[in-house]
């Protein structure tokens, strides 16, 4: 387990009642169903001023995928078979860290679809999700970029210690910017439309390819944007029908049902 030293600017968890999410960041050896070499997480409660902070609930484990960590990963991450060698599998720990002692309100990570195909239903108990890629999106639009390492840079969050946020491609220090992120968008609007917008596909503030690149979807023709419900990209066609019901016009190809309501 990594050890790591709590900030001044941190605050410990007052009691096991506070609302709590726990933000999760998962490093993986390849892209098999059980390949998980490290596990992080940092929590995020809610102060009895009804304000959300980030505590000092944090750490990592290493996982021992069961095969050699494919170099390609290696080589984002840098953690070594060695490493990981003596570390328990995935199915002895998952549980204990998805599903802590005291009260979880949901979890949540960055773009977390990713992390969602290893930590199941079994291993959460069926604990909702906050994708706070997808959340950045709608709360913060004008951004340009919305990664989780960006989104550190452009928005500079108050009370993030820099040096606890490194490595980064490392499970606890992206655990620990995605929990600043979260605890900004908690803070500005609530734990149910988080939700409710992890819940559906990313809605994309501009066109992200092609000849309209960066136009904002308003910014398109009836006919380009009919182009754009049959993209194979989810968040694209998502984007596209949003603006599509914003006119008034008919939903989906057929006019009867929405391109895609939800993440599959």
């Amino acid at each position: 387990m990594i050890d790591t030293k709590t900030s001044e600017r941190q605050v410990r968890i007052p009691d096991m009642s506070s609302s709590r999410v726990r933000v999760i960041d998962l490093e993986t050896g390849g892209n098999g169903p059980s390949d998980v070499c490290e596990i992080g997480w940092q929590d995020v409660i809610l102060g009895a001023d009804g304000i959300w902070q980030v505590t000092d609930e944090r750490g990592a484990l290493f996982v021992n995928p069961g095969r050699p960590i494919s170099p390609d990963t290696m080589a984002i991450h840098h953690i070594l078979d060695a490493q990981v060698a003596n570390a328990p599998f995935w199915k002895e720990l998952a549980s204990a860290v998805l599903r802590p002692p005291g009260r979880i309100d949901a979890l949540a990570a960055h773009r977390a679809a990713f992390e969602q195909r290893y930590c199941t239903p079994r291993h959460t108990g069926g604990t909702p999700w906050i994708c706070t890629w997808k959340c950045a999106l709608r709360a913060w639009p004008e951004l340009p970029r919305f990664s989780n390492q960006m989104l550190r840079y452009q928005r500079m969050p108050e009370g993030l210690v820099h040096e606890i946020g490194l490595p980064a491609h490392r499970a606890m220090p992206d655990a620990y910017v995605t929990a600043h992120h979260l605890r900004d968008l908690l803070n500005e609007t609530s734990l149910d439309q988080l939700l409710e917008w992890s819940s559906e596909p990313g809605l994309l503030p501009r066109v992200p390819s092609g000849a309209d690149r960066g136009k904002s979807w308003d910014r398109l023709s009836d006919e380009a944007l009919a182009e754009f419900l049959k993209d194979r990209d989810v968040d694209v066609r998502f984007s596209a029908e949003t603006e599509r019901q914003r006119r008034g016009q008919a939903t989906g190809p057929g006019g009867d049902e929405p391109a895609q309501r939800t993440l599959l």
